[in-house]
């Protein structure tokens, strides 16, 4: 499988702390990669350098073999590595189908003038807009939703417009924070096919950051695992599952070994 984002010997320092120390992984064409570790094991610092939210103090990262580190966001969005925020970042005062318009102006061809003024080129853009906010609603299953205020939704619901919103910017590559988080088992599962469908019937890449350990399991293409900021195992669910440094510092040890 060819590579379509690398991430190369990529350091974080802030001051005298090492948030992400020299971690490097691959990530393929289609593929589903998961991140997971303890609290503070720089997981979202690791997000944020792939996505430019912050600069590399070493290494870098390429798209397509072409270097996005230290670019400006909006750049790399615009490229289509796209990231989604573990705090959902909804426009609560806008209806489903609004958020989702709202979302593809990174995508317009028309100047901030030319909405000003109603060109042909920006009737045209919020046309082609209100088109695929339906067409990706009627995908998430939201149709119904579509004119209900998003701070209406129920947490499933606006975890799935997240993922939404990100995916109207066209992306690639989809960066998604703890998507499953406050989810109850059945939001959970729900959410993991839909998730997995962007994936398939979409063809988008997806690397997520969670917790939620079945779900990563049942999700994940491949798993790279971080503790104190370094990369201490990759691989299958099933191989990290039995992975003694994984189960020592994250996963935990078996029932009979601790007196359960």
């Amino acid at each position: 499988m060819s590579a379509l984002l690398e991430v190369c010997g990529v350091t974080k320092k802030f001051g005298g702390l090492t948030a992400v120390n020299d971690v490097s992984f691959d990530v393929g064409q289609n593929e589903i990669l998961s991140v997971i570790g303890p609290n503070g094991a720089g997981k979202s610092t690791l997000f944020k350098l792939i996505s430019s939210f912050l600069r590399t103090t070493s290494g870098e990262v390429l798209y397509e073999g072409k270097r996005i580190s230290d670019l400006k966001p909006h750049v790399v969005a615009r490229l289509g590595v796209v990231r989604t925020f573990q705090e959902t970042t909804i426009f609560k005062s806008m209806t489903v189908r609004e958020s989702v318009i709202v979302a593809q102006h990174l995508r317009a061809k028309a100047s901030l003038a030319g909405y000003f003024w109603g060109t042909r080129t920006a009737r045209a853009d919020i046309a082609a807009f209100g088109r695929y906010a339906d067409e990706l609603l009627e995908f998430m299953g939201m149709s119904a939703m579509a004119e209900e205020l998003a701070s209406n939704l129920p947490q499933g619901h606006l975890r799935a417009l997240g993922i939404a919103i990100g995916l109207a910017t066209d992306p690639k590559v989809l960066l998604l924070d703890e998507p499953f988080a406050g989810m109850n088992p059945e939001e959970t599962m729900r959410t993991v096919n839909l998730v997995r469908s962007v994936c398939d019937a979409r063809g988008v890449t997806i690397l997520l950051v969670e917790h939620d350990m079945p779900a990563v399991m049942n999700i994940s293409d491949r798993i790279v695992v971080l503790n104190f900021g370094e990369k201490i195992a990759e691989g299958t669910p099933s191989e990290i599952q039995n992975n003694e440094k994984v189960i020592e510092a994250y996963l935990g040890s078996a029932d009979d070994e601790v007196g359960i």
